[in-house]
């Protein structure tokens, strides 16, 4: 269960302030791995977003009540986009919406992002990424296999090895879709069968869409947990990575290839001035009610 560093009860004295602020678009939450959007913690997150928005604000499921926790392991990162999409779609308070705005926790970033590349129908306007898996992640060191993701933990580590990169492997754990590993990123394999490959625009072919979309985003709001163990390493969180053939040099978003060479779009919006930076101090998914409230009061643009 993720560890959110927050009282509800605490929140009338903090929305006091920011009431005045608001935005005008509806907002939907994406959850990290091991939660659901049914679960009292994402509820109370989602409608702490939506008042201090002063609008709708909704965390979107990619399963039932049984089977949303379920589908952030064993249904594969792009089918969960698509179920993602499709339950935006179905809401009456967001499909026919000018825009929207994307708050995802750890995992759920990589649903905000896919959403932006696949879909983007109805567009999103913001993008806050606390403590996100957008650059995909070179490892799980905090999968603990004795605990209560064991199994899942354990099939991870025999998979994120040679057996990553092949069209079996990419259909069978939504974490491997995000993985990326270093030393293999140029390898054919990679290019051909991993998502994220696809998303970064790193694979065999090119996606304009992908960046055309990336790119038409008024705002990324970066929130990067500096004692993070979860997303490896938690440079990612601010879109860097490991070095190309490195499990050692940790590259800044500017020094990275896609940055570089603008493959989905990310030198484009930096130097346009649309993404922002911020952090905690502590571990993943440790903030306050306080900070997640200040953080769409400062960020967040019409």
């Amino acid at each position: 269960m993720p560890k959110f560093a927050v009282a509800v009860a605490a929140a009338a004295a903090v929305l006091a302030g920011s009431a005045e602020a608001g935005n005008p678009y509806p907002t939907v939450t994406a959850h990290g791995m091991g939660d659901s959007c049914f679960n009292e913690g994402m509820k109370q997150i989602s409608e702490l977003v939506g008042n201090t928005t002063g609008n709708y604000a909704r965390c979107i499921p990619t399963g039932n009540v049984m089977t949303d926790t379920l589908n952030g392991f064993l249904m594969t990162m792009d089918k969960n986009v698509d179920v993602f999409a499709e339950n935006i779609r179905k809401d009456p308070n967001l499909k026919d919406a000018p825009f929207i705005n994307c708050v995802g926790f750890s995992q759920g970033n990589s649903l905000c992002r896919g959403y932006i590349h696949k879909y983007n129908d109805p567009p999103v306007a913001n993008f806050l990424s606390v403590h996100g898996t957008v650059s995909g992640v070179a490892g799980f060191p905090n999968c603990n296999p004795q605990g209560l993701l064991g199994p899942v933990c354990k099939q991870l580590a025999d998979l994120c090895g040679d057996l990553a990169y092949n069209e079996v492997t990419q259909n069978i754990l939504f974490q491997v879709d995000y993985y990326r590993d270093p030393l293999r990123v140029n390898t054919s394999d990679y290019k051909k069968y991993s998502q994220i490959a696809q998303w970064n625009n790193e694979g065999d072919s090119f996606n304009q869409t992908y960046k055309d979309n990336f790119v038409s985003v008024k705002r990324f709001a970066m929130i990067k947990a500096m004692r993070d163990t979860m997303v490896f390493p938690n440079e990612g969180e601010w879109w860097g990575h490991f070095a190309d053939g490195s499990q050692s040099v940790v590259l800044k978003m500017n020094e990275t290839k896609w940055y570089q060479d603008d493959l989905f779009g990310l030198k484009t919006v930096d130097e346009a001035g649309k993404i922002v930076f911020n952090h905690t101090e502590g571990e993943h998914l440790q903030f306050s009610e306080e900070q997640l409230v200040w953080w769409i009061d400062n960020y967040f643009v019409e």
